[in-house]
């Protein structure tokens, strides 16, 4: 049953704010309420504005970053008015947190700054046989992320001090069993209810709309027939792998580079090692890290009088479950494999040393160096397929640096046709109609992208027709676009909408009708309980919902259990309305032992981010952090199309 806990989180952290975060709850609803929409200025913290451009930038750049990692994601979902206020919530966030940061001066050394870039699997992976970082591929691997090695060193410096602010939340403590069962009991408890639905669908059904009702309510409801801004449009792409399909290599170069990257290209040196470690994580005390290195110094004295003794000593105290029973042989590593204590060791030793007592995050390690394996001078033959694949990418590169320039100049110097840089670039001219400013669902690659279609839309593009800019629409990918015809907004005449209309009326006049005859019987059922005419009883709880509606087992588990039966009414807005009748509550079975123990992590865990949370709220209040704009209501564009089927 507890596994209910886990994908309904949002109901247990509802339950836990109910318990312990009431007063940060309010302060988030009166700035709701108090917020007003601005121009520029979207939001602030600590005295310091967000404007709507670096919103928009931070949400671009989001939507880049998912669209890169998941290329087949809804565009529509990444573009919503919901998706851009959660990037604006998480901007204000990280203002917060910063300026907690930086008041309490939690600041990041360089030493703790390169101890985390050193562990970073995919900068580790720059690293050559020496351990030296290749500065210009770092330099690379970021700039396609659009980031310099100062940027990223900022953010992860940033992230760094401000894990530190919620860090000490997360370990400070957690609830007790007895209050855990209270909060778990009340919310998971059962209730035997009879449920009465008025469907809007049904009422509909007896309604006929005539053509004057159509009309006027066509008329006072325009909002809902609006036909987008759309166009037709030719674009042109500039491609990286268009590009390294053009590139033929030269042999006399790729000898050359052969030389030139000859140590490169050459197999790392490995080392085989074996240790004994005794575990002391990063989490115990200084005196239990102590108690547990003097052990080691122990062993190690043991080990020096007979260093052959090292394996059996391994076998029999190691604590590392994947070497232990080898005698700690960890078989041949390169650099940039192991942490980086234990790496420095075993690569400062000769073959057949015994180190010092290591200190790492795991604990204490003793390491005995068994073999090294020098690094391997692969011939020209041996490395030629890699060497062309890495030249080809080389020159690839190049060519395409120099293309993009032509291609951003020419777009832009020769604004009114794409057909000059076509013909310049042996590009190929595509067109598309019906475009419209929003992602289109199913549409996906540069048609979808939000940062194209918005210069596409801008109104200088629409009014002149001209040239967008190049635009960077993924790593090695730029696009420009001109509008050819262009159609603006505008109200659908009812001819074309009439269907939907219809629908629509259809739904919102069944909904009242069914809302009118539910709350009149509730009425007179209050009134007179015995004249009730409910169907069979059913058990609902928050894991069983009979396919109930959600509000309908939301009243049934919230109405007042005192006096039972208790009658009460439930809105379901354009699906009609309901009558909820709990006859009985039932409470849960006491959970065997262990199902109570994960209940009790599980529950410990929600309430530690509750507390995290909180916390988080009163630094937003301290710092003044504000959101100026309203919060959009999921689903409030949505029409009724669809209700009634």
């Amino acid at each position: 049953m507890f596994d209910f806990i886990r994908k309904h989180t949002k109901w247990t952290m509802a339950l836990l704010f109910l318990l312990i975060v009431p007063s940060f709850v309010l302060v988030g609803m009166n700035s709701s309420r108090q917020s007003n929409e601005t121009g520029g200025v979207v939001a602030t913290v600590d005295g310091k504005e967000i404007t709507r451009p670096e919103w928009d930038r931070a949400h671009l750049q989001e939507v880049d970053q998912l669209r890169a990692r998941m290329p087949t994601l809804d565009a529509k979902l990444l573009d919503s008015p919901e998706a851009r206020y959660t990037t604006l919530e998480r901007m204000v966030q990280e203002r917060v947190v910063a300026a907690a940061a930086t008041q309490l001066k939690l600041n990041t050394s360089d030493q703790r700054l390169a101890r985390e870039l050193h562990q970073d699997p995919a900068i580790a992976a720059l690293r050559g046989a020496n351990g030296v970082l290749d500065m210009e591929a770092y330099r690379q691997l970021l700039g396609n992320n659009g980031m310099s090695p100062e940027m990223y060193e900022s953010s992860i410096r940033a992230d760094l001090s401000n894990q530190q602010v919620l860090g000490a939340i997360a370990v400070s403590g957690f609830p007790s069993n007895t209050a855990s069962d209270l909060a778990l009991n009340a919310f998971l408890e059962t209730r035997e209810v009879q449920v009465l639905s008025f469907n809007t669908k049904d009422y509909a059904a007896k309604l006929t709309p005539t053509e004057a009702d159509l009309e006027q309510f066509h008329k006072a409801n325009e909002k809902f027939f609006q036909a987008p801004e759309q166009a037709n449009i030719q674009y042109v792409m500039l491609d990286m792998a268009s590009v390294t399909k053009g590139i033929v290599v030269n042999e006399a170069d790729l000898k050359t580079f052969y030389e030139q990257n000859a140590q490169r290209l050459s197999s790392a040196e490995e080392r085989r090692a074996s240790h004994i470690l005794l575990a002391s994580p990063k989490t115990a005390t200084a005196a239990e890290r102590k108690k547990v290195k003097a052990k080691a110094q122990e062993l190690l004295a043991l080990i020096q009088k007979s260093p052959e003794t090292f394996a059996d000593v391994a076998r029999k105290n190691s604590e590392d479950p994947g070497s232990a029973s080898k005698g700690g042989d960890l078989d041949f590593f390169p650099r940039g494999a192991m942490v980086k204590p234990f790496e420095d060791a075993a690569f400062a030793l000769k073959k057949g040393e015994i180190s010092a007592v290591v200190e790492s995050d795991f604990g204490y390690h003793i390491i005995k160096l068994t073999e090294i394996r020098a690094p391997k001078q692969r011939s020209f033959e041996e490395i030629r397929p890699e060497l062309e694949v890495d030249l080809r990418k080389q020159q690839a590169q190049k060519k395409f640096s120099e293309e993009a320039d032509a291609f951003s100049n020419s777009v832009y110097e020769q604004s009114d046709s794409l057909t000059p840089v076509v013909e310049r670039l042996k590009l190929t001219l595509m067109t598309a109609d019906h475009i419209t400013h929003q992602p289109q669902p199913g549409v996906t690659g540069v048609l979808a992208n939000p940062k194209f279609l918005s210069a596409l839309f801008s109104p200088d593009t629409i009014e002149k027709k001209s040239n967008t800019e190049a635009i960077e629409v993924g790593s090695g990918l730029l696009v420009s676009g001109r509008i050819v015809s262009y159609t603006a907004a505008h109200t659908q005449p009812l001819a074309e909408v009439k269907d939907a209309v219809r629908q629509r009326w259809l739904a919102e006049r069944g909904a009242e009708d069914a809302r009118k005859d539910g709350t009149a019987k509730l009425a007179t059922w209050k009134d007179a309980p015995a004249t009730a005419k409910l169907p069979a009883a059913v058990v609902v709880s928050r894991t069983q919902a009979h396919q109930l509606p959600a509000a309908v087992v939301n009243a049934a588990l919230h109405a007042d259990s005192t006096s039972l039966p208790a009658l009460t009414g439930v809105d379901l807005g354009t699906q009609g309305y309901a009558i909820v009748n709990v006859t009985k509550v039932i409470q849960r079975d006491a959970p065997i032992e262990a199902a109570a123990k994960q209940e009790h992590q599980q529950y410990g865990k929600l309430w530690t981010s509750a507390e995290s949370l909180a916390y988080y709220n009163g630094l937003k209040e301290r710092f003044k952090g504000k959101i100026l704009i309203p919060k959009p209501v999921a689903g409030a564009a949505n029409t009724q199309e669809h209700l009634l089927q």
